[in-house]
């Protein structure tokens, strides 16, 4: 992904989702909105529905030109048609994962709130890092990435990075000068409208 001049448009899947569902509210929100990426980010380990929902929403992506990746599972990116993929573990499987995929595979990860980790991802090869949550949450283990990160990481490194965990409004207005993407989520799939809920979180920007 290239950085953007503005914030763009990274969605991420439910955990979990009707497949007979899904991809068409997910065309409805490609159709209202220009998005980036989108991370099929299935919490399941069955590889045939894992299968059946790539595909699916393949169709929906590709035929937009929207990018799509899959959370960790790197056998599936090449046997599916996807374009990348998106690691868990910050750093540690980047230099091999560009080795299996090669060049041109989309690579990016979580670091969670460590810049550390975010710049050894860099170092490694990745093309985009995340860090998140934005804001404290009784989630976990209640950290959340200081904005004084993004600020820093939009001063001094060049890989583009994606806010992502917990958006609001208000974080959406604070954060929009210093990173590239709003990785975008239960935020919306969680409404009865996830159209107007986009519309909503993304009015600072738009």
């Amino acid at each position: 992904m290239d950085t953007p001049e503005q914030p763009q448009i990274y969605l991420v899947t439910p955990p979990d989702f009707e497949l007979a569902v899904f991809p068409d509210l997910l065309a409805r929100v490609l159709d209202t909105q220009p998005v980036a990426c989108v991370r099929l980010a299935l919490t399941t380990r069955d590889e045939d529905r894992l299968s059946r929902a790539a595909d699916a929403l393949r169709e929906v992506t590709h035929a937009r030109d929207v990018a799509l990746v899959i959370s960790d599972h790197v056998l599936l990116v090449e046997r599916l048609g996807l374009d990348g993929i998106h690691l868990g573990d910050a750093a540690r499987s980047v230099r091999a994962t560009r080795k299996d995929l090669g060049p041109e595979a989309i690579i990016g990860s979580f670091c969670g709130t460590s810049r550390h980790d975010g710049m050894a991802a860099g170092e490694a090869g990745e093309d985009y890092v995340s860090f998140g949550p934005v804001r404290a949450t009784a989630l976990n283990d209640g950290r959340f990435v200081d904005q004084e990160i993004f600020e820093w990481w939009s001063e001094v490194i060049e890989i583009p990075v994606v806010a992502e965990g917990a958006l609001d409004v208000e974080s959406v207005t604070r954060l929009a000068p210093y990173t590239d993407f709003f990785g975008i989520g239960d935020e919306i799939w969680a409404t009865e409208d996830p159209v107007a809920a986009l519309k909503l979180l993304l009015a600072p920007i738009l």
